[in-house]
This record gives C-alpha cells, structure tokens and sequence, in this order.
C-alpha cells in the first residue's frame, strides 16, 4: 500500500493530466472529422473538451507546484547562499499556499450553491457543480503540494542543503 501512495505521489498528477490531454485531443479530432467530413457535429464534444481542459489547467497547476515548474526568476537564486535561497522559496512557498486556501475557500460557495439551486449546463444536461469541483480539487491539490513543499524547505533549511530542484513535467 506505501508503495503504491508513493506512486500516485510521484505521478497521480500526470497519469490524470495524459488522460485529459489524450480525452481533449481526441475529441477535438473526432469533432472536426465531424463537422468537416460528415457536415455534422455534436454539442456534448466540445462541452466535453472544454471542461476537461478546466480540470487539465488546475491539475497542472498542482503538478508544476510539486515539480517547483512554476514561472520564476532562478538567476537571483544562484547568486544566494543556500540558506537564503531555502528561505526565499520557503517564503514563496507560504504566499503561494495562502493563495490557494483564499482561492479554496472562495470557491466552496458557487459549487455549493450549484448543488443547492441544481443548476445545470445545458449542452451535456449535467450539474454545473461537477465543473465548478474543478476549482476545488486543482486547489485542493496545490495545497497539498504547497505543504509538502514546505516540509520540504524546512526540512532543506535545518540541514542546510541546498533547496530541492523541481523536475520536468514530462521528459
């Protein structure tokens, strides 16, 4: 059981980001084939694609969080001690993680207020609430991240290593 927690650990993320990014491109192909070759399309492809791309976006998000692949100036890093530069990206690590709990915890309303009021999207005639969720679980998920990044940093910081290098999305 640890073993398999420390798989989906290391690779939950891209296992769930190759399976929307297969899902959107496929559908994108078959609608176009669709519309282009049959004069014909289908209203639940495009919904489909669309949201799937909102899930891909904040599960991304949680992902480049783990991998430390979020957009930064590193040159300033490397002319730090490693101690400063632990406590720099320590910090960054913090306000991202306040971040994402004040985007966590505005977003609990509209998806409760979906389920509430059972608002539905009309095109796929389901509950808007599953798209909202996204919101929910991508920042769920960068919150994890950010707590493990910052046990991490501390971790780092009492050693006195250097701050762990993030690794490559897909290589």
């Amino acid at each position: 059981m640890k073993k398999l927690l420390a798989i989906i650990d290391r690779d939950g993320e891209r296992w769930l980001l190759l399976v929307l990014y297969v899902h959107i491109v496929a559908v994108i192909f078959i609608e176009v084939v669709r519309r282009f070759v049959l004069d014909f399309s289908s209203i639940w492809g495009e919904e489909t694609a669309r949201y799937a791309f909102i899930y891909l976006v904040w599960i991304g998000a949680a992902a480049a969080v783990r991998d430390r692949a979020h957009i930064r100036i590193d040159v300033l890093l490397t002319f730090l001690p490693p101690r400063v530069c632990t406590t720099v990206i320590l910090l960054g690590d913090v306000l991202m993680g306040a971040l994402a709990a004040v985007i966590l915890y505005l977003s609990i309303g509209p998806f409760v207020s979906s389920i509430q009021y059972g608002s539905v999207i009309e095109g796929l005639r389901v509950l808007r609430a599953w798209v909202l969720f996204a919101v929910l679980f991508g920042f769920a998920l960068v919150l994890f991240r950010v707590a493990q990044s910052i046990m991490y940093d501390i971790s780092d910081l009492r050693a006195g290593r250097p701050p762990r290098a993030g690794r490559r999305l897909f290589d």
